[in-house]
C-alpha cells in the first residue's frame, strides 16, 4: 500500500475492530481482548513492520543487535537496591539490581541495602554513575566492539522506513487518545462505523479521599456489596480509574450525581465522568498500544533509537510540541495506568539511550516550570508525576553542568521553587502563619524542588569553565535572594506578664532550613573547589547581607561603653525587649565562606581581591549574638511566657540535623568577627548584648554589686547568663575543629564529636550516627575513624553491640564541648569522673590540648588574656571567696575555673612552639599573677586561688584549683629554663615530683581508710553476739523448727529405703506423712495454709490455649466441635490443649473476688473506652497478680493419695479376667439403665445380664472426699479446659470435658518432654519450678476430676479406651491400633480408672491395675512402631526376627536394627511416662534421670517397674498379649489410607531461614497477591511456622472467620497455629506474634547488621544477617508456648500495641 495514505488504512482499521474487541461489557478487561487484540491489531503492524513473519523477523532483528551496557531493570515495589558506601558512586541515588549487585565488586565493599518503592532502574553499566566498578559481570563491554557505531547501520533503508512510518502512526494514535478530553466523541478518522448507546461511569482516583469513603459511597451509588465496593475501590487505586457501572447515559448519569454528591461534603468530590464505550475502549487499546512498543524496541537497539527519533521530533507547531512534550504537559491530566505505562516507555526508550536521553533533558528542562506548577496543583503522589524523571537525569554529572550552562537549570529552579512561595511579610520574609492544610499540602509539594536542586549539585565539577562559572553564580545569586527571605524570618519579642494566647507557627521554616542545610552546605563546596567562583561568592553574600542589615532601626541608639580602662562604641539593643529571629541563613553563609577563604588559603593569596579591610565586625557579629543571647535567655527562663513553639526551635537550633548550618555557623560567625575585634570591645559587646554589663563594669563590682536588695528571681536569671556567657567565651577560643578556623581535617573533627558522645556512655553504632551530622550523601564518615578511637563489643541474645571509648582518647574530653546538652554535659562529667576515680587518678577533668588556630583566626587566642575577661573571672572568684547564699553559683565558678585552665594550657603550647620560633606575646601567668592597680588593689588572681584553695565550702573544686597552682610552678620553672636554655627537658621531671607527692597522699589515704573499715566490721560482729546471747530462746525454737522435719525426710529419702525406685505398681514408693504435707502461701492475702483435701481450696493461676506446636499433620481440617469425639488422640497430634502456668497459688476465694474485681473493673472501663486490654476478661482472662502474666482459669492443688496396698496382688492374666468380667456388668448395667430411660420396656435378653465378680457393687456411689470449694474449683477448670480446647460454649455437663482434662494433662507432659531433649537437658530435676507446680497440679487434678464428673459417663470412656487394647466384642468403633496416641490413651486409662476402681472392694490395688495399663499400653506401643517401621510386611515377620534376635543371636544385623528402632521410637514415650507417674504418685527419681548420660535407658525402664528388654512383657504373656497384636493385624487393612511417620516424632522446628535477609527480601518482591491477580503485595508476611506467605495488611486479603472480617495473617493463625502465629513482616524486617484475633505484638527480628542491632523497617539499610541464638530463642517461645504470655506482657508495657487491630494484619 501506498506510505502516503498509510495512516488513514491504519486508523480505519482500528476504528472498525477496536470497539468490536475491547469493551463490550461492564468489565474493562475481560480475557478475550487479550487473545483478539495481537490477533487483529498487533499481528498486522509487525508484518508490516518486519515484512516477513514476525516471530522471524523479531529473531532476526535481536541477533543483529549489540545489547547496551546499561541494565536498565526497573525496579518492583519492594524490589532490594543496593548503594555502595564506598565513594564508587558518584552519589547516593546510584543504585544496582541484586543480580548486578552479587555480580560486582561492590559486593565485597560496605554497601547499604534498601527495598525499592518502585519505578527507579538499575544503575549497571553506567560510567558516569560509578567512580570504581561500573560493570558487573554481565555487562561486561566487549573489548573488541570498542567502535560505537551508529546501531542504525545495521538495518536495510527501507526497513528504516518502514519502522518510522509504524511507530509515528502508532506514537500519534496513543498520545492523542490519552490526552483526549471529550467524553463522547473521538478523534477524526476513528469515529465508529455503528454507535450505540453504551456508557461507563468512570470513578478516577485522588489522594483526597479514604477507602473507606470510596467504598461507603460506592455502596451507596451503585447498590453493591460492601465486598464489590472494596474491590472496586481497590482496582481505583492500583490503575488510577475503574468503571463502577455500564449502560445508558441517564443510568451512568445517575450513578455519577450520587456519587459527586457524597463526597463533596468537606473537600473536592471524586472525579468521576461518563464516557462512551468506544472512547475507554480506544484508551484501552493506546495502553496496550504503548506497552507493544515497549516490547518491540526490546528486540534492537536501532528501534529504539527511531523510536526516540519519532517521539522528540518537532510537531508543525514548533516549539514543545513533540510527542513526548505532549504527554509531559497532560501528565497531571492522566490517570494513574496511563502515567505508568507511558513513564515505564520513556524510561526503556529515552533514558537507554545516550544521545536521546540528552535531548529528552534539554526538552525537560525547558518545561521545567510549566511541569512542576502541574505537580503542584495535582494530588497524585509524587511516584506518579513525570518530575519524578528529573533524578534519572539530573544526577548524571554531565547533563546537569550541560543544563545548568545551557538552560540556566539552577535559576530556573530556585526562581520556580520562589514563585511557589508567595507569602510575604512587610520586610519581604517568607510568612508562614495560619498555615492551612491545603497549604502545608501544596509546601510539601514545593520541597520537591529543593529535591532537584540537590540532585543537580550532587557533584562537584572538577574543571569550571567560563560559561559554568558566569552560570553558577547566577544561580548563586538567586539562591542568596531565597536566603534573604529567610533572614530574619519568624521573628519572636518576648512576652512579659501574660503567657502567649496562640502558639505562632514555627514548623514551616525550619522545615524549609532543614531541606536547605545540604544545599547550602553544597554551595560551599562547589565555591570552595573555585578561587575565583569562591571570591565571587564570597562578595556577592557579603553585599546582600550588607543590604539586609543597612536598615538599623529598632530601638538602636548608640552608646559608649567603658571598663577596666578600655572603652567601645556600640549600640544599645536588648534582646530580652526587642524583636529577634533565629533565621539568619545570610550571615551563616558568609560565615561558612569566611572559613573557606581560610582553608584554601585564599585569604592569604589574594587580600587585594577580598573586601576584608571593609568589614564591620561589629555589623557581623550582631544577630548571630542576639541569636546565642537568645538561647541563654530561655535557658534561663526568662522566655517562660513564649510557649512551646520558642522552646522547640531553640531546641532544633541545636539539634543534630540543624546545627551545621545554624548553631555552629553562628559560633563561628563570632569567631570570625572577634578575631578581627580588639579583644576587649568585643567581650564588652558581649556583656552589653547578655544585659551584664552592669554588674561587671561597677567600680566595685569585686564586692559582690550590691544584689542584696535584689528580687531572687532576677538573681537566679543573672547568674544563670553568666554562666552561659562564661560558657560561650570558652566555645569561642576554644572550638577550633572546623577546617579553615584551626588547622585540622574533616575526620578530626567526627573523631572529636565521636570521642564526646562515647565520653557519656558506650553506644550503639545507630546511636552515633543519629548523634552525628549526615552529608548529603547520607553518610556521616565515622567508619573512617571509629576504630581509632573506639573498641567494639559483640552483643548476646539480647541486646545491642556497643562501641566503648578507648581509654587513651579520653584525654580529648573536654567538659564544655559546644554540641553537649545540659544532660549530656553533666553525665558524661559523672562517668568521666567516675573512671578516673576507678582508675585511681586524680578525678580531675583539665581542658584539653587543643590544635592551633589558622592564621586568620590567629588573634582570638588573645581573649584569654585580655584585661575585660581577667576582670570578670577576677570579680567571679571574688564572689566565691564567702558561701554562696544563691550570689554565685558552682557551675559559674567551675567555668572560670575551666577558662584559666585553658589559658595555661594555651600558654604552655605557646612556650613550647616558641622554641623554635622565638616570638611569643602570649603570657597568661604573667597576667593572672598581678595584683590590681592603685586605688583599689585588688588581689590577683592567683592570690585569690591561693586563698579558696582551703576554702571549706569549694570542697567540689579543690582538685581543679590545685591542678592549675600545678601547671602555674611547671609553667615558670619551664619559662625560665626557656630562657636559660632553650629546651624543655625539666617539665617531665617537675611533672613526675608532683606525682610522686601526689601517690603517697593517696596511699596513705588508702590505708587509713582500710583500718577504719575493719574497726567497723568489729564493732557489728561485736553487737550480732550480744544480740544472740540476749534472745537465746528466740534461736532455739527456730532450730527445733528445723529439726523434725529434716529427720523425717531422712528416714524417706531414697538412699535408706529400698535401693530401687519405682514410680508405679504394687511396690512403688510411698510418701510419709510429712511428705504429703504441703503449706503454701496465698499471693493474695498472704496467709499460710496446708493442702488438706477437705480444706480450703488453693489454686493455681494456669493459662489454657489449643496448640499445634508438635502437630505432623497442618493440612488436617479443624472439627467439627459440636459432634467431634476427643476419646483417642490421633498420632499426628494435629491439636492438642496446652496446661501452662506462672506458678503463682492464690486461695480460691481470694482469687474469685479478684476476678469479680477484674470484672468490674471492665465493664466500668468499656462505658469509658472502647480500646482492648490486653487480656480478654469475657473469655475468662485475667493477669496473675503478682506476675501480670495472662492466665483464663486455675488448677486446684491436692495432695498426694493416701494409698494402702494389700500383700496378694494378682498376676496380668488373673487381673484382665477380673478386669474383663467387671467391664461386662457395667456394660450390661448401664444398658440397662439407658433402656429403661428409653422406653421402660425391658427387651434385653437375659443373656447379656452378667452378674458382677465379688466385692464389685454396681449401684455403690463411692462419698466425694473434696470440700465443696475444691469441688467447685475441679469444676472450674475441667469446664475452663473443655471450652478452651474445643472452642465450645463452656457446659460442666457434656460428657467429654473429663477427657479434654486428662488430654490436656498428656499433651502438656508430652511438649515439655520435647523441650527437655530438644534443649538437651537431663529428664528431672532442670524444668523451673513454675513448670514444674504445673506438671504436678495438672496430673493430681486429672486423677481427681472424675469425681465431678457423671460417674457412668467416666466408666463409659474407661470401657471404651480399655477396649482399644482388650478387643471387646460388645464395643463399637474401636479405632485402629495405628490411630491412637498411646501417651495419651495411658493418661486417659489411669486417670479414669478410679471411677472404676472406686465401686471395688475386693482388696484389688489400684498400683496394680496402673502397672498393668503400663505394661499393656508399652507393648500396644511397640507393635505400633514395628508396624510403622517396616510397613507392608506381616506382623508376624518382624515378631519371628525379634524372636531370632533375642535367642542370642545378634549377628542378625536387621534384627539387631530393629531392636535400635523400637528402643528410638519408644523412648520419648516411656520419658514422658515416667513423669506423669512422678507426678501422680510423687516417687523421687533415681540419680540417673538428673544427668544427661548413659544409663538412661535402664534407670527409666526400673523406675517404671518394666524389665529393661522390653519383649519380656510379651514372652512373659505371651498368650494374653496375641490378641492386643491381632487387634491391629484385624485393622491393618487400612495400611494404604493413612499416612505414616515414624517413631520418634520429630520435633518440629520454625523454618530455616536464609542467612543474608536480602535473599527474602527478593522472595517477597517477586512475590504476588493470590486475590488481586497478578498485583504486588504490599506487605508480604512469612509464616515462620509453615513458610507460607501471606498478603498482610490489605483489603484484598481479608476473609471473614466466625463473622469478623480478618486480614491473612490472623486467618492464617486459625489454620496453621490454632489462633497462635509467628510471622516476619519481610518489608519491615520484624517478627509479628499473633494470638486469636484481638492481640499481638512486634518482637525484634532475628536478623542484625555488623553492629550487632536489629534494623527494624529497614532504615539504616546495613547488610543483615540471621543470628541463630536470636532464632532459636524466638523458637523456644514457641516450643514453650509463651507467644501469648509474651504478647501480654508486651501490651501491658506497651499502651500503644492495645491500640492496633491486630485482626486486620
Amino acid at each position: 500500500c501506498e506510505i502516503s495514505n498509510l495512516p488513514k488504512e491504519v486508523y480505519q482499521h482500528l476504528a472498525c475492530y477496536v470497539p468490536k474487541i475491547y469493551c463490550l461489557g461492564p468489565n474493562l478487561n475481560p480475557q478475550n481482548e487479550d487473545l483478539l487484540a495481537p490477533l487483529l491489531l498487533q499481528s498486522p503492524l509487525e508484518w508490516y513492520l518486519c515484512g516477513e513473519e514476525p516471530s522471524v523477523g523479531l529473531a532476526k532483528l535481536e541477533q543483529n543487535n549489540q545489547p547496551s551496557q546499561l541494565c536498565g531493570h526497573v525496579f518492583k515495589v519492594g524490589e532490594p537496591t543496593y548503594s555502595c558506601r564506598y565513594s564508587c558512586a558518584a552519589d547516593p541515588t546510584c543504585v544496582l539490581c541484586m543480580q548486578c549487585f552479587l555480580g560486582s565488586v561492590h559486593k565485597e565493599h560496605r554497601y547499604r541495602m534498601t527495598t525499592s518503592g518502585g519505578g527507579g532502574f538499575c544503575d549497571c553499566g553506567d560510567t558516569e554513575a560509578w567512580k570504581k566498578g561500573p560493570y558487573c559481570q554481565k555487562h561486561e563491554p566487549n573489548i573488541s566492539d570498542s567502535s560505537q557505531k551508529d546501531p542504525l547501520a545495521n538495518l536495510s533503508d527501507e526497513m528504516i522506513a518502514r519502522t518510522y512510518n509504524v511507530f509515528s502512526i502508532i506514537l500519534k494514535y496513543a498520545v492523542d487518545m490519552l490526552t483526549w478530553e471529550k467524553e463522547d466523541e473521538l478523534p477524526e478518522g476513528l469515529e465508529p462505523p455503528a454507535r450505540g448507546d453504551t456508557y461507563y461511569c468512570m470513578l478516577f482516583n485522588d489522594e483526597v479521599h479514604t477507602y473507606e469513603q470510596v467504598i461507603y459511597t460506592l455502596q451507596k451509588a451503585v447498590n453493591c456489596t460492601q465486598k464489590e465496593a472494596v474491590s472496586f475501590a481497590t482496582t481505583v487505586d492500583r490503575d488510577g480509574r475503574k468503571s463502577v457501572r455500564f449502560g445508558d447515559f441517564q443510568f451512568c448519569e445517575q450513578a455519577k450525581s450520587v456519587i459527586v454528591r457524597n463526597t463533596s461534603r468537606q473537600t473536592k468530590p471524586l472525579r468521576v465522568q461518563v464516557m462512551h464505550s468506544s472512547v475507554v475502549a480506544h484508551q484501552c487499546f493506546a495502553l496496550k498500544a504503548l506497552t507493544w512498543l515497549g516490547q518491540i524496541i526490546r528486540y534492537s537497539d536501532a528501534l529504539r533509537r527511531i523510536l526516540c527519533q519519532v517521539g522528540l521530533q518537532r510537531g508543525p507547531e514548533g516549539e514543545n510540541s513533540s510527542l513526548v512534550d505532549t504527554l509531559m504537559l497532560c501528565d497531571s491530566k492522566m490517570w494513574k495506568g496511563a502515567r505508568n505505562v507511558y513513564h515505564q516507555l520513556f524510561m526503556s526508550s529515552l533514558l537507554m539511550d545516550t544521545k536521546y536521553k540528552k535531548l529528552f533533558a534539554i526538552q525537560f528542562a525547558k518545561n521545567y516550570e510549566r511541569l512542576q506548577s502541574d505537580y503542584v496543583k495535582d494530588d497524585h503522589d509524587r511516584e506518579f508525576s513525570v518530575t519524578d524523571l528529573s533524578v534519572q537525569m539530573f544526577t548524571v554529572p554531565s547533563l546537569a553542568r550541560m543544563l545548568i550552562t545551557e538552560e540556566n537549570l539552577m535559576t530556573t529552579i530556585i526562581r520556580t521553587f520562589m514563585d511557589h512561595l508567595r507569602h510575604r511579610d512587610l520586610h519581604g520574609h517568607f510568612q508562614f502563619e495560619r498555615y492551612t492544610a491545603q497549604q502545608a499540602f501544596k509546601f510539601r509539594r514545593v520541597q520537591s524542588l529543593i529535591g532537584d536542586l540537590k540532585y543537580v549539585l550532587i557533584s562537584r565539577p572538577t574543571e569550571w569553565t567560563d560559561q559554568l562559572r558566569e552560570k553558577y553564580l547566577e544561580g548563586f545569586s538567586a539562591f542568596l535572594e531565597l536566603l534573604k527571605c529567610m533572614q530574619g524570618m519568624d521573628p519572636v519579642v518576648r512576652q512579659v506578664g501574660q503567657h502567649i494566647e496562640m502558639e505562632p507557627e514555627w514548623e514551616a521554616a525550619f522545615t524549609l532550613q532543614m531541606k536547605l542545610t545540604h544545599i547550602i552546605s553544597m554551595m560551599q563546596e562547589w565555591c570552595s573547589s573555585d578561587e575565583r567562583v569562591l571570591i565571587e561568592a564570597y562578595k556577592k553574600c557579603l553585599s546582600a547581607l550588607t543590604h539586609c542589615h543597612s536598615g538599623f532601626t529598632d530601638g538602636e541608639q548608640p552608646i559608649t561603653l567603658s571598663m577596666c580602662g578600655h572603652s567601645v562604641d556600640t549600640i544599645r539593643y536588648c534582646v530580652s525587649q526587642e524583636k529577634v529571629s533565629i533565621h539568619l541563613p545570610l550571615s551563616r553563609l558568609l560565615a561558612g565562606l569566611h572559613a573557606l577563604l581560610s582553608k584554601t588559603e585564599v585569604a592569604y593569596r589574594f587580600p587585594e581581591l577580598l573586601p576584608l579591610s571593609e568589614l564591620s565586625p561589629p555589623m557581623l557579629i550582631e544577630h548571630p549574638l542576639r541569636c546565642l543571647v537568645l538561647c541563654a535567655q530561655v535557658h534561663a527562663g526568662m522566655w517562660r511566657r513564649n510557649g512551646f513553639s520558642l522552646v522547640n526551635q531553640i531546641y532544633y537550633y541545636h539539634n543534630v540535623k540543624c546545627r551545621v548550618e545554624m548553631f555552629d555557623k553562628d559560633l563561628s560567625m563570632l569567631q570570625a568577627g572577634a578575631s578581627m575585634m580588639d579583644p576587649n570591645h568585643f567581650l564588652m559587646i558581649m556583656l552589653s548584648r547578655f544585659e551584664l554589663y552592669h554588674i561587671f563594669s561597677s567600680a566595685d563590682c569585686r564586692k559582690r554589686y550590691n544584689r542584696e536588695n535584689a528580687n531572687k528571681d532576677v538573681v537566679q536569671q543573672n547568674n544563670t547568663l553568666i554562666e552561659e556567657m562564661l560558657h560561650l567565651v570558652i566555645m569561642i577560643v576554644g572550638e577550633r575543629y572546623t577546617a579553615g578556623v584551626g588547622q585540622v581535617e574533616c575526620f578530626d573533627e567526627i573523631r572529636r564529636e565521636i570521642v564526646h558522645q562515647l565520653c557519656i556512655r558506650p553506644m550503639a553504632h545507630s546511636e552515633l550516627v543519629k548523634a552525628l551530622p549526615e552529608n548529603e550523601n547520607k553518610e556521616t564518615g565515622m567508619e573512617r575513624v571509629i576504630d581509632s578511637v573506639a573498641l567494639f563489643k559483640k552483643p548476646g541474645v539480647t541486646g545491642k553491640g556497643l562501641y566503648k571509648l578507648r581509654p587513651e582518647s579520653a584525654k580529648m574530653f573536654n567538659l564544655y564541648f559546644h554540641h553537649y546538652s545540659r544532660a549530656d554535659q553533666s553525665k558524661a562529667e559523672e562517668a568521666q569522673r567516675k573512671i578516673k576515680r576507678q582508675n585511681g587518678e586524680d578525678s580531675v577533668l583539665p581542658p584539653p590540648v587543643l590544635p592551633r588556630f589558622c592564621p586568620l583566626f590567629a588573634s582570638l587566642v588573645n581573649i584569654l588574656q585580655c584585661d575585660v575577661l581577667l576582670g570578670i573571672l577576677g570579680a567571679v572568684l571574688q564572689w566565691a571567696m564567702e558561701p554562696s547564699g544563691g550570689h554565685w553559683s558552682e557551675s559559674m565558678l567551675q567555668r572560670v575555673l575551666h577558662l584559666i585552665g585553658m589559658g595555661l594550657v594555651e600558654e604552655q603550647q605557646h612556650l613550647l612552639s616558641s622554641a623554635e620560633d622565638n616570638d611569643t606575646n602570649f603570657n597568661f601567668t604573667l597576667k593572672i599573677s598581678r595584683p590590681g592597680e592603685a586605688p583599689a588593689n585588688t588581689p590577683s588572681i592567683l592570690a585569690l586561688l591561693e586563698t579558696l584553695q582551703n576554702a571549706p565550702h569549694l570542697e567540689v573544686h579543690k582538685d581543679m584549683i590545685r591542678w592549675i597552682l600545678k601547671v602555674k610552678l611547671i609553667q615558670i620553672s619551664l619559662q625560665s629554663h626557656l630562657d636559660s636554655s632553650g629546651h624543655s627537658q625539666e617539665e617531665v621531671s617537675i611533672g613526675s615530683t608532683v606525682r610522686d607527692k601526689d601517690k603517697a597522699e593517696r596511699k596513705r589515704k588508702a590505708e587509713m581508710a582500710r583500718l577504719r573499715r575493719e574497726k567497723i566490721m568489729a564493732q557489728m560482729s561485736e553487737m550480732q553476739r550480744h544480740f544472740i546471747n540476749e534472745n537465746k530462746e528466740l534461736f532455739q525454737q527456730s532450730l527445733e523448727e528445723l529439726d523434725p522435719s529434716t529427720s523425717s525426710t531422712l528416714e524417706h529419702s531414697p538412699s535408706s529405703c529400698d535401693s530401687t525406685l519405682f514410680c508405679v505398681g504394687p511396690r512403688r514408693w510411698r510418701a510419709g506423712g510429712s511428705d504429703r504435707r504441703q503449706v503454701v502461701t496465698c499471693i493474695l492475702c498472704q496467709e499460710e495454709q496446708e493442702i488438706r483435701i477437705d480444706g480450703k481450696a488453693m489454686v493455681l493461676a494456669a493459662f489454657v490455649q489449643r496448640s499445634t506446636v508438635m502437630s505432623k499433620n497442618r493440612k488436617r481440617p479443624p472439627h467439627n466441635p459440636d459432634k467431634y469425639d476427643p476419646l483417642f488422640m490421633h498420632p499426628d497430634l494435629s491439636f492438642g490443649t496446652h496446661t501452662g502456668s506462672c506458678g503463682h497459688i492464690m486461695h480460691s476465694h481470694c482469687w474469685q473476688r479478684y476476678f469479680e474485681a477484674v470484672q468490674a473493673k471492665e465493664q466500668r472501663r468499656q462505658q469509658r473506652l472502647r480500646v482492648h486490654t490486653s487480656y480478654d476478661v469475657e473469655n475468662g482472662e485475667f493477669l496473675c497478680p503478682l506476675c501480670e502474666c495472662l492466665s483464663n482459669t486455675v488448677i486446684p492443688l491436692l495432695p498426694l493419695t493416701k494409698t494402702s496396698c494389700s500383700s496378694e496382688q494378682p498376676d496380668l492374666s488373673q487381673w484382665l479376667n477380673i478386669t474383663s468380667l467387671q467391664m461386662k456388668a457395667l456394660l450390661s448395667a448401664h444398658r440397662k439403665a439407658k433402656a429403661a430411660d428409653a422406653d421402660g420396656v425391658d427387651d434385653m435378653d437375659g443373656v447379656n445380664d452378667c452378674p458382677p465378680p465379688d466385692g464389685f457393687k454396681l449401684d455403690y456411689t463411692p462419698k466425694n472426699p473434696y470440700s465443696s470449694t475444691i469441688k467447685e474449683m475441679l469444676t472450674t477448670f475441667g469446664t475452663a479446659t473443655y471450652k478452651v480446647g474445643l472452642k465450645v460454649h463452656p457446659n460442666e455437663q457434656d460428657p467429654r470435658v473429663p477427657i479434654m482434662c486428662w488430654g490436656s494433662c498428656a499433651y502438656t507432659i508430652q511438649s515439655i518432654e520435647r523441650l527437655l531433649v530438644d534443649e538437651e537437658k537431663p529428664l528431672f530435676g532442670s524444668l523451673p519450678c513454675r513448670q514444674d507446680d504445673c506438671l504436678s497440679s495438672l496430673t493430681r487434678f486429672g486423677s481427681a476430676c472424675w469425681t465431678v464428673s457423671s460417674h457412668a459417663t467416666v466408666q463409659n470412656h474407661f470401657i471404651r479406651l480399655l477396649a482399644a487394647l482388650v478387643p471387646d466384642p460388645r464395643v463399637e468403633n474401636t479405632p485402629c491400633i495405628l490411630d491412637i496416641d498411646m501417651f495419651h490413651l495411658l493418661v486417659s486409662l489411669v486417670l479414669s480408672h478410679p471411677a472404676v476402681f472406686s465401686l471395688d472392694s475386693s482388696g484389688l490395688s489400684a498400683d496394680t491395675a496402673q502397672l498393668y495399663f503400663l505394661h499393656l499400653v508399652t507393648v500396644a506401643h511397640i507393635v505400633q512402631i514395628l508396624l510403622s517401621s517396616v510397613p507392608g510386611e506381616s506382623l508376624i515377620l518382624p515378631l519371628h526376627k525379634l524372636h531370632v534376635c533375642f535367642s542370642g543371636l545378634r549377628e542378625v544385623d536387621s534384627g539387631w536394627h530393629l531392636w535400635c528402632c523400637v528402643k528410638a521410637g519408644i523412648l520419648p514415650y516411656l520419658r514422658a511416662a515416667a513423669l506423669f507417674f512422678h507426678y501422680l504418685n510423687g516417687a523421687p527419681a533415681p540419680p540417673e534421670l538428673h544427668t544427661l548420660g548413659v544409663g538412661e535407658w535402664e534407670a527409666l525402664c526400673g523406675y517404671l517397674c518394666l524389665p529393661s528388654n522390653l519383649l519380656q512383657l510379651f514372652y512373659n504373656n505371651r498368650e494374653l498379649m496375641e490378641p492386643v497384636v491381632h487387634c491391629s493385624r484385624s485393622s491393618s487393612v487400612h495400611y494404604s489410607t493413612i499416612s505414616y511417620f515414624r517413631f520418634p516424632r520429630e520435633s518440629n522446628h520454625l523454618i530455616e531461614l536464609p542467612g543474608d535477609y536480602s535473599a527474602l527480601i527478593n522472595q517477597a518482591s517477586s512475590f504476588t497477591c493470590p486475590k488481586s491477580g497478578g498485583d504486588k503485595s504490599r506487605a508480604p508476611t512469612l509464616c515462620l511456622v509453615c513458610g507460607a506467605m501471606l498478603c498482610s495488611q490489605s483489603y484484598c486479603c481479608q476473609s471473614e472467620l466466625e463473622g469478623v472480617d480478618v486480614g491473612a495473617c490472623t486467618a492464617h493463625t486459625f489454620a496453621c497455629g490454632a489462633g497462635v502465629g509467628i510471622f516476619l513482616r519481610v518489608r519491615e524486617s520484624q517478627v509479628l506474634f499473633l494470638a486469636g484475633k484481638t492481640k499481638g505484638c512486634f518482637y525484634a527480628p532475628p536478623y542484625l547488621d555488623d553492629y550487632g542491632e536489629t534494623d527494624q523497617g529497614l532504615r539504616r539499610g546495613n547488610p543483615l544477617h540471621l543470628c541463630q541464638e536470636r532464632y532459636r530463642k524466638i523458637q523456644k517461645l514457641w516450643r514453650q508456648h509463651s507467644i501469648t504470655e509474651e504478647i501480654g506482657h508486651a501490651q501491658e508495657a506497651n499502651q500503644t500495641l492495645v491500640g492496633i487491630d491486630w485482626q486486620h494484619l
